[in-house]
C-alpha cells in the first residue's frame, strides 16, 4: 500500500466515505492483505481512521505477522514457552527494538549429579529439544572426547540435568565443528592434543531417549584438507559450510568448502568453493546462515596474526556462489572499537538478530561484552561482488546485560532453542586466578548459562 492509498483511506475513514473501494472489503480480505504488508505499512494504516485501527493491532493479525516474519516453528515455540500468551504487536516491536540480555547461571538440580569438566573450543548444539555437547580442550592442553546430552523443558528453560553417553568415538579433539542438520549432527575437522589435523566427517541422531550415536559419514575421495579452529554453518536443508582454520603447519586457511548430503543422510560429497573475491585466510571466525542461499562471516584471527571485525556474505545461488565483502560505516556506532575479535559466538536469535558475544582481541585481552547485529539490513538479492557499503548505526548495536554477568571468555560455545529466545552457553577459556595445575597459563570455564531476550512480557 502507498502513501497516497493510506491517505486516501484516512479521508474516506474520517469522512464515513464509501467511496473508495478498500472500505468496502469484508474484513477477513482486510486482515488477508495486511498481513502481507511491511510492517510500517501495517503501523501507518492503524492510524488512518478509527474504523481500522482494531483490525490493525489485533493480536490476531500480529501473530500471522510474526509467523511470516520468523517463521512458524518459532511462533508455535515461543506459545509452548508461554502459559499466558502474548500481546504479539508489543512482542514484535520489543524484538525489533532489543536493547537488554539477562543472563542465568543455570544450577546443578543435584549435588550427586554429573557434569561435564571446564573445557573450551568444544560443541554444544540445540537438536531434537536437547544439548548435545561433544569434546573440546581442557587444562594441560589435553584433548576430550566426551559426548553430553541433556533434555530441555520447554516449560522451565533453566533447569537441565547432563547425561554422559559412554561412547569414546569420535577421538578426542577441539577446534572442530558440530551443525544441526534437521535432527542430526554433523561434525567435521578438529585438533588433538598432539597437533594431529583431522578431515573426517561423522554424523550423529539424538532419540527422545537422549540415546545418540555417532558414525563415520561416507564422503567419496574428495574432501577438504586437515583443519581445526575453523567455521561451519548449515545453509538450506542438506548443505554444509566451512572456512577456513589452522591447517597443517599452524598454516591458516582461506578456503572455502561445501558439503551436500544425501537424501538419506547416509552419504554427502565435499566439493570446493572457488571465488574471487574471497575472505583472507583465518582461524576462529564465525559462520553464519541468515536465509536459505546467504551466510554471514564475521571477525577471526588472520594470517598476521591480527584479530578482524570485517563481514562478509557468501551467496549461493542456482547457478553462482560467491563471497561478497560488507562494508560498514560505524562511526555513529558506540563502542564499535571493541568490535574485532576472535574466539566469540555468533548465534542467530528472534528477530532476525545475530547475537554475538566474548572473544579476544589482538591482545589476547578477553571479552563479556554482547553485540546485536541485524541481518534484516542486508538485502537478500541485488548485491554485486566484489563489495558493498551498508550503514553501520541501522545494523550495529551493543546490548545492556541485566543480572548476572558472566566472566569474560573467548573460544566458548553457544546455541540458540526453537524460539529463537533462549541461548545456551558453556565453557571457553576465563578470565580469573589461574588454578595451581594450570601450567599453560589457561582457565578453562565449566559453567553453563543461558541468556535471555529482554522482551518486557
Amino acid at each position: 500500500m502507498s502513501e497516497t492509498d493510506i491517505s486516501a483511506v484516512a479521508v474516506a475513514g474520517e469522512r464515513g466515505s464509501s467511496s473508495t473501494p478498500i472500505m468496502n472489503l469484508a474484513q477477513d480480505h482486510l486482515f488477508a492483505i495486511l498481513h502481507l504488508l511491511p510492517v510500517d505499512s501495517i503501523l501507518s494504516f492503524s492510524m488512518t481512521c478509527k474504523r481500522f485501527r482494531d483490525l490493525a493491532c489485533s493480536d490476531g493479525l500480529w501473530e500471522a505477522v510474526c509467523r511470516r516474519k520468523w517463521g512458524p516453528a518459532t511462533v508455535e515455540a515461543l506459545k509452548s514457552s508461554s502459559r499466558d500468551g502474548f500481546a504479539w504487536m508489543k512482542l514484535f516491536e520489543r524484538v525489533r527494538k532489543l536493547d537488554s540480555v539477562c543472563c542465568h547461571v543455570i544450577p546443578n538440580p543435584d549435588a550427586e549429579s554429573l557434569l561435564p569438566s571446564p573445557r573450551a573450543s568444544h560443541s554444544l548444539n540445540f537438536v531434537t529439544d536437547y544439548l548435545v555437547l561433544f569434546g573440546g580442550g581442557c587444562e594441560g592442553g589435553r584433548h576430550l572426547d566426551d559426548t553430553w546430552t541433556a533434555y530441555v523443558d520447554e516449560s522451565n528453560h533453566k533447569m537441565l540435568k547432563w547425561k554422559k553417553v559412554d561412547l569414546g568415538t569420535p577421538s578426542g579433539r577441539f577446534g572442530h565443528t558440530c551443525i544441526v542438520v534437521g535432527q542430526q549432527l554433523i561434525l567435521f575437522g578438529g585438533i588433538n592434543d598432539r597437533g594431529h589435523r583431522y578431515n573426517d566427517t561423522w554424523i550423529a541422531r539424538v532419540t527422545f531417549h537422549e540415546e545418540l550415536s555417532w558414525k563415520l559419514l561416507n564422503v567419496g575421495p574428495v574432501i577438504p584438507p586437515c583443519r581445526g579452529a575453523h567455521a561451519a554453518c548449515c545453509i538450506g536443508e542438506k548443505k554444509i559450510v566451512i572456512h577456513g582454520g589452522i591447517g597443517l603447519f599452524g598454516v591458516r586457511l582461506g578456503d572455502t568448502w561445501v558439503l551436500e548430503l544425501s537424501e538419506d543422510m547416509n552419504s554427502g560429497t565435499w566439493r570446493q568453493l572457488v571465488s574471487h573475491p574471497s575472505p583472507p585466510p583465518r582461524s576462529g571466525h564465525s559462520l553464519t546462515c541468515i536465509r536459505d542461499n546467504q551466510v554471514v562471516l564475521f571477525g577471526g584471527r588472520g594470517s598476521g596474526y591480527n584479530v578482524l571485525d570485517d563481514v562478509w556474505l557468501l551467496d549461493i545461488q542456482e547457478h553462482s556462489k560467491r563471497w561478497i565483502q560488507i562494508f560498514y560505516d560505524f562511526k555513529n556506532v558506540p563502542a564499535s572499537s571493541s568490535l574485532p575479535r576472535v574466539g566469540h559466538s555468533a548465534t542467530l536469535i528472534l528477530g532476525g538478530w545475530l547475537l554475538i558475544y566474548g572473544g579476544e582481541d589482538s591482545y589476547r585481552h578477553r571479552k563479556d561484552d554482547f553485540w546485536a547485529f541485524d541481518v534484516n539490513t542486508i538485502p537478500a538479492t541485488g548485491l554485486q561482488p566484489p563489495a558493498v557499503s551498508l550503514n553501520g548505526s541501522s545494523a550495529w548495536r551493543r546490548l545492556n546485560e541485566i543480572s548476572y554477568r558472566p566472566k569474560c571468555r573467548s573460544f566458548h560455545r553457544a546455541c540458540v532453542d526453537r524460539s529463537g529466545r533462549y541461548v545456551y552457553m558453556s565453557g571457553g577459556m576465563v578470565d580469573g586466578l589461574l588454578q595451581p595445575a594450570a601450567s599453560s597459563g589457561l582457565r578453562f570455564g565449566g559453567e553453563l548459562f543461558m541468556v535471555e531476550l529482554v522482551l518486557g512480557l
